[in-house]
């Protein structure tokens, strides 16, 4: 699939990124990749920073809601935060996944900073072998 590209969408993003932190209410988008390998759909989404147990996926009927929240980490009592330029708060995507993927199987896998999703294609959409039959079963009816 194509998509158009628009040249201030990476600046609106970084700018997004640097001005507010995400919040549960406005999360800022994790970026994914996403791709088919044999009969599975594998999507992948950077999440540099979070644990494993601040990971939130959701599947409601065809919509795959990924949530994710970076801490800040623990510093001790006498530090001072010299620089900041790692987002912290919440990052969220949507996506809505077609009716022919099995949404009751989804893997989840999360190992350096990526998440990984495998969603499964459904029996009935993959393509299969329909046999021709030859007639010679035929009776006819004399009467």
């Amino acid at each position: 699939m194509l998509m158009r590209t628009d040249p201030f969408r990476e600046l609106d993003r970084l700018t997004q990124q640097l001005m507010s932190p995400g919040t549960w209410s406005r999360p800022s988008a994790m970026p994914m990749d996403a791709s088919r390998e044999g009969d599975e759909y594998v999507v992948a989404f950077d999440l540099p920073g979070v644990t494993a147990d601040a990971i939130d996926i959701d599947v409601e009927r065809n919509m795959l809601t990924v949530k994710a929240e970076r801490r800040p980490a623990t510093k001790a009592d006498d530090a001072h935060m010299e620089l900041s330029e790692r987002p912290m708060g919440v990052f969220s995507r949507q996506i809505v996944l077609a009716d022919t993927l099995d949404t009751e199987h989804i893997r989840a896998d999360y190992d350096a900073g990526v998440l990984t999703l495998r969603i499964p294609i459904t029996e009935r959409a993959k393509p299969r072998k329909i046999s021709v039959g030859t007639g010679a079963g035929r009776k006819e009816i004399s009467g």
